[in-house]
């Protein structure tokens, strides 16, 4: 593993996540909205304004339609190819997206059809996490590769990549000559380099989470919070500092 290589991707759900991003180091990010979801589309005016506002940062914008699983309906996926489009053509760097069967196997229709809009731009297309569900992860990822995708993000298969760095390993070291393996989900500055110094692979994505209070959240006896605890009030940002942290450690 060339040291000199080594890639930190920061998970963003805003503008202002972006720009934390950026000052603590970070040269890549998947832009998103909704996180507490697991990562949704964003819309193309944040898009627009992190590529205004910081040109020099790669952007791999998510495309997904809703929370829950990845097998998607007609509606849906007619929706996730214009926001695929759409995303390109404001300047995204790439698409992270997974369409999957009732079955949890690839759809192979409807990935083709956005792997196929992405690479008419030239830009990078990337299997997000619905690879950790699928039940044939080693066939899956030769599909993959056969169908043109250019990097894989996982957690081996676990709730978390350092549960699941062996499988990790074993994809680096098997498919990482035809395909990128970016390990993500609980990693931070703790971990990575131990991450990467165990499977082999030089890549890691990390949301780098702080949390912001907002004092309206709460009142009248109406709450939206998003967790409930010592956090009731707050929401999830990036945090700069943990983001340089994290790049610290690795390098």
């Amino acid at each position: 593993m060339n040291k000199d290589n080594k890639i930190v991707e920061i998970c963003c759900g805003s503008f202002y996540d972006a720009i934390q991003a950026w000052k603590g180091g970070a040269k890549r990010i998947e832009l998103n909205s909704a996180l507490m979801l697991g990562g949704l589309t964003p819309s193309t005016a944040t898009l627009k304004l992190v590529k205004q506002n910081i040109p020099d940062l790669k952007v791999i914008a998510m495309v997904r339609p809703r929370g829950a699983g990845f097998c998607y309906t007609k509606e849906e996926f007619q929706v996730m190819k214009a926001e695929c489009h759409e995303l390109l053509v404001a300047g995204a760097d790439g698409i992270a997206f997974g369409c999957l069967k009732e079955d949890g196997t690839l759809d192979r229709e409807k990935n083709e059809s956005l792997i196929s809009i992405i690479k008419s731009f030239g830009k990078e297309a990337v299997f997000h996490r619905a690879f950790d569900v699928v039940p044939k992860p080693m066939e899956t990822i030769e599909e993959l590769i056969a169908l043109g995708v250019d990097r894989v993000l996982t957690s081996g298969l676990r709730e978390k990549a350092m549960e699941g760095a062996l499988f990790i390993k074993t994809l680096q070291e098997k498919y990482g000559e035809k395909i990128e393996i970016l390990a993500g989900s609980g990693i931070n500055a703790t971990n990575a380099c131990q991450i990467m110094e165990l499977t082999g692979i030089y890549q890691v994505h990390s949301s780098c989470k702080a949390w912001e209070e907002d004092p309206t959240t709460k009142g009248n006896g109406v709450s939206y919070s998003l967790i409930s605890g010592e956090n009731e009030m707050k929401y999830d940002v990036v945090s700069a500092k943990l983001v340089s942290l994290l790049i610290s450690s690795i390098s």
